[in-house]
């Protein structure tokens, strides 16, 4: 009786591959160990499909009315520091302002028109003044969730994170997602708290966080990861059930920690991106939907994270038809 162990001992990279046969390697081991067992012929392995392309930019945003300086042109509402936040918006800003720092713009000035609406300001304006300010709280408040998705979706650390020109991880050297999810997390609270006068926001931790995303594209990686598992799993299990054979043939016992930390790791980090997606109040623009139904939804059929699942089931069942190796 053949005996065989399937280790997986290659050292944790905190790095996506460089070299996308990298990704390869501990797949070819377990194949290895499986022709090994069975001496009946090589595995034939097909590639796996790359991922589908993110929305392009003008289907993933919302179209947004500018509004025109001069309805902010109030003379009363300099007692209500606006007329100096546009004026230091422009000056330092002008029309070419990252995403995120009109984001920043955007809902501070929600914020003053808030805090001038409610206070002692609006008594002292004539009834047209008054109308304009309410006018344009209301333009505001209703504009901010759409502000909020475009700050996020039209930000290049945002949209490199699903990159096609990707590679998938190692499945035995998974790295460190913590720095990531903080910084999704950030994105969350302020999503969260858009509509809030107390929470204060925080430039300098926008911008660290949004260069942690900038670090790695890592929805696609951990994708790409997803397919290139679920593709050798398919494979090894075509083997196996054109294999069997009802004699003593046995198989390398099967260690599944690494499929079950790639399936943590992705679960954990697919569960994030969707949060930011769910957690705006208003509806997704259809091509984000369909990229979210088609690639990243835990819960869709015929996804990445379904298939991947599907296909260790499905390498379950295979390998259940021979016994295992007794150990050395």
């Amino acid at each position: 009786m053949k005996r065989f162990d399937w280790i997986w001992g290659l050292p944790l990279t905190l790095l996506g591959c460089a070299d996308p046969h990298q990704a390869e390697a501990p797949w070819e081991a377990y194949h290895q160990q499986l022709e090994s067992a069975l001496a009946d012929g090589p595995i034939e392995t097909r590639p796996p499909p790359n991922i589908g392309a993110f929305p392009a930019r003008e289907a993933r945003l919302f179209d947004i009315a500018e509004t025109r300086d001069s309805l902010l042109n109030v003379y009363a509402l300099r007692e209500c520091e606006i007329t100096s936040l546009v004026a230091a918006r422009n000056n330092q800003l002008g029309k070419v302002a990252p995403p995120s720092q009109q984001w920043l713009y955007e809902r501070t000035l929600w914020q003053r028109l808030t805090l001038c609406w409610t206070s002692d300001v609006p008594d002292a304006l004539s009834a047209e003044n008054r109308e304009r300010l309410n006018q344009l709280m209301h333009t505001k408040t209703t504009q901010l969730p759409y502000v909020s998705w475009n700050a996020i979706f039209d930000s290049d650390e945002w949209t490199d994170s699903f990159a096609r020109a990707s590679h998938p991880l190692k499945i035995d050297a998974m790295p460190s997602i913590e720095p990531q999810l903080e910084a999704v997390r950030y994105l969350q609270q302020m999503v969260e708290h858009q509509f809030s006068l107390a929470w204060q926001q925080d430039s300098s931790r926008l911008e660290d966080q949004l260069n942690t995303l900038r670090a790695r594209p890592l929805t696609a990686e951990m994708l790409r990861t997803l397919m290139l598992a679920a593709q050798r799993l398919e494979d090894a299990s075509k083997y196996l059930n054109g294999h069997a054979r009802p004699d003593e043939t046995c198989l390398p016992r099967w260690n599944k920690q690494h499929l079950a930390d790639l399936s943590d790791v992705a679960r954990r980090w697919l569960t994030a991106v969707n949060g930011v997606i769910d957690l705006h109040p208003i509806a997704a623009p259809e091509a984000i939907q369909a990229y979210q139904s088609s690639w990243l939804s835990l819960q869709a059929p015929d996804t990445p994270w379904q298939r991947y699942q599907a296909a260790i089931k499905s390498h379950e069942r295979a390998r259940a038809q021979f016994s295992n190796c007794a150990s050395n």
